[in-house]
């Protein structure tokens, strides 16, 4: 029954990646209008997802199933937990309709296994967590000089940039990151599955591919606009940067085995041209706020979560689970707390403004 359970949750939780990483892979090919019809963007997308899946994620499986924390304490139960507190933390972002890293919030549930049975590979984790800083970086820098350099050159003024080769082009780059997503992201959903022995690697992957292209194809509309038309405006060849430039950083840490946040890759290399080109105000938009704060919160809330379905249902430990309990609630009071002191001083603001 464990087992059945856990593969529905595996299935559900590859899904919501399709919804997520894999739909906003297609977002630059759809928000710079090489592709019109949403529709066609995220079936290209699942596609390229079931491609990557099959051809290169093995290698990021292994590093889920057995790179974090020892096999030996990897049970049913232990894999219905860790599934269960990345998916949620991953629906919930969904509704909102914010790209999240599903690496983040799988490593993140996995994480929490290791800390509640003290046993966690600390090297391999800070290798990834470094992955996790420099890739991301990598993006937007490279995104932002590309855009200062064209500028500068005017180099848009002396090429067209706009005609059908720039076009295709684009359309190869989105498929080619969702490719990419399909190697890195599919490992999150089958890998406490492999690492329990409950399927294997191969089919794991191609199983685990189709139900992220699923997710993609049914699930991934509102993340396409977020990651295509909410953030900043960009042409067809910031696009092919965008795209290309996310999907090689991918591949390229996919092979050594490194789960890392393709959506947050992709929209990094976005922050960065839109930077170049309106400079800070990007920041000052509502939707990239609420993506900086899902991105922070979301890997602790499956860590937390994690933590204590280990400790309720596996150990029984009720004082931690008390502690954290208070813990959580204190969080929330003081958020609440300062949200209503900030509503409190607008409105202070806005009435002195009228007088």
């Amino acid at each position: 029954m464990l087992e059945i359970i856990a593969i529905v949750i595996s299935f559900f939780f590859a899904m919501n990646i399709g919804a997520s990483g894999a739909a906003a892979s297609m977002g630059v090919a759809y928000g710079s209008g090489a592709i019109k019809n949403p529709r066609n963007a995220l079936i290209l997308c699942g596609i390229g997802v079931i491609l990557g899946a099959a051809i290169g994620g093995g290698e990021v499986v292994k590093t889920i199933s057995s790179g974090i924390i020892p096999t030996s304490f990897i049970s049913i139960k232990i894999v219905v937990i860790i599934l269960f507190s990345a998916t949620f933390s991953l629906f919930l972002s969904n509704l909102l309709g914010i790209p999240l890293s599903t690496s983040e919030v799988t490593v993140g549930s996995v994480v929490g296994v290791g800390i509640a049975f003290q046993a966690l590979y600390i090297n391999s984790l800070l290798w990834i967590v470094m992955f996790w800083v420099i890739v991301p970086i990598v993006a937007f820098v490279i995104a932002f000089l590309f855009i200062k350099i064209l500028h500068y050159f005017k180099l848009s003024e002396k090429y067209s940039f706009e005609g059908k080769i720039i076009t295709y082009l684009l359309i190869f780059a989105g498929f080619f990151e969702a490719f990419s997503a399909g190697m890195n992201n599919v490992a999150n959903a089958v890998g406490p599955l492999v690492s329990a022995g409950i399927i294997t690697v191969s089919k794991g992957t191609f199983i685990g591919g189709a139900f992220v292209a699923l997710g993609a194809l049914f699930l991934g509309r509102r993340v396409l606009e977020t990651n295509g038309k909410k953030i900043t405006s960009f042409s067809k060849i910031e696009g092919v940067l965008i795209s290309g430039t996310g999907a090689t950083l991918v591949i390229i840490a996919s092979l050594f085995g490194i789960p890392v946040p393709l959506t947050q890759i992709t929209t990094s290399s976005i922050l960065g041209i839109g930077i170049a080109k309106s400079g800070k105000t990007v920041f000052q938009q509502k939707i990239v706020k609420k993506m900086l704060m899902v991105w922070l919160i979301s890997p602790l809330v499956s860590l937390t979560m994690s933590y204590f379905l280990v400790k309720l249902l596996i150990e029984s430990d009720f004082y931690t689970i008390f502690v954290l309990l208070s813990l959580l609630l204190a969080t929330i009071g003081a958020i609440s707390l300062m949200k209503a002191s900030n509503q409190e001083r607008r409105t202070v603001h806005q009435e002195g403004g009228g007088i």
